[in-house]
C-alpha cells in the first residue's frame, strides 16, 4: 500500500479529483477536515480541551461542538487559533497514523490518500510515501471560489496569501497534477501515474 499526501492551494480542485480516485481505485481517502470533526466529538481526544479553552458557549444543545460558534471564537484572536490548532492538529495526525497502521496490517488496499491544506507545514512529509501537488492557475482558482463558494476577491486573496507559494508546493511534492482545465485532463494524469504504480508502465 502506497500512502500519498494530496495538497494544493484553495480552489485547486482537490475534492473533485479525490472523489474520482475514491470511486475508481482500490483505496481509502482520509480528509483531514473530517478527521478533525471526529477527534472533536464528545468523548474523543480534543473535546474536553476545546470546551475548557473556549467555554461551553461553543456547544450545541446536544453537547456537540458547534463549528460556527467555535470559528467565531477562534478568528477573533491569532493566539486562540494557535491554541486550537495545537490541540486539534496533533490529534488528527495521531488518528491518521492509526488509520495507516491499521490499513497496512489488513493489507487490502493499493493506496491510501490523505488530504489536508497544511500537509507540508504540519510535517506529513515524514508520514506519507510521497506528496502530490494539485495545481491550477490562479485566475482559474479565483473564478472557481467566487462561483462555487461565493467568496469575495478580498477573501480569496486573504486565503491565498496565507498558503504556501507554488514554488514551495512544487519543492516538496513528487507529482504535480495540473487541474487548470477540464477534469477529464486531470483524471488522465492521475490514471497515468497510478497505472505506473499498479502495472509498472
Amino acid at each position: 500500500m502506497k500512502v500519498i499526501g494530496i495538497t494544493g492551494g484553495v480552489g485547486s480542485g482537490k475534492s473533485a479529483l479525490l472523489a474520482y480516485i475514491a470511486e475508481k481505485y482500490n483505496c481509502k481517502v482520509i480528509l483531514a477536515d473530517k478527521a478533525a470533526h471526529r477527534v472533536e466529538a464528545p468523548g474523543e481526544p480534543c473535546y474536553e480541551k476545546l470546551v475548557e479553552l473556549l467555554s461551553e458557549s461553543i456547544l450545541n444543545e446536544d453537547g456537540t461542538i458547534n463549528k460556527e460558534k467555535m470559528a467565531a471564537c477562534i478568528f477573533r484572536s491569532e493566539d486562540m487559533l494557535e491554541k486550537v490548532n495545537g490541540i486539534v492538529h496533533p490529534a488528527v495526525k495521531t488518528f491518521i497514523l492509526g488509520e495507516i497502521e491499521r490499513e497496512r496490517k489488513e493489507g487490502a488496499l493499493d493506496f491510501l490518500f490523505i488530504e489536508a491544506a497544511l500537509l507540508i507545514e504540519d510535517g506529513y512529509l515524514d508520514i506519507v510515501d510521497e506528496m502530490w501537488y494539485i495545481y491550477a492557475l490562479e485566475d482559474i482558482r479565483r473564478s472557481r471560489l467566487k462561483e462555487t463558494r461565493k467568496y469575495s476577491d478580498e477573501k480569496v486573496t486573504s486565503i491565498m496569501d496565507s498558503q504556501l507559494s507554488e514554488e514551495e508546493f512544487r519543492k516538496h511534492c513528487k507529482v504535480v497534477i495540473d487541474n487548470s482545465g477540464a477534469l477529464a485532463a486531470a483524471y488522465a494524469q492521475i490514471d497515468k501515474k497510478l497505472g505506473e504504480y499498479l502495472y509498472g508502465r
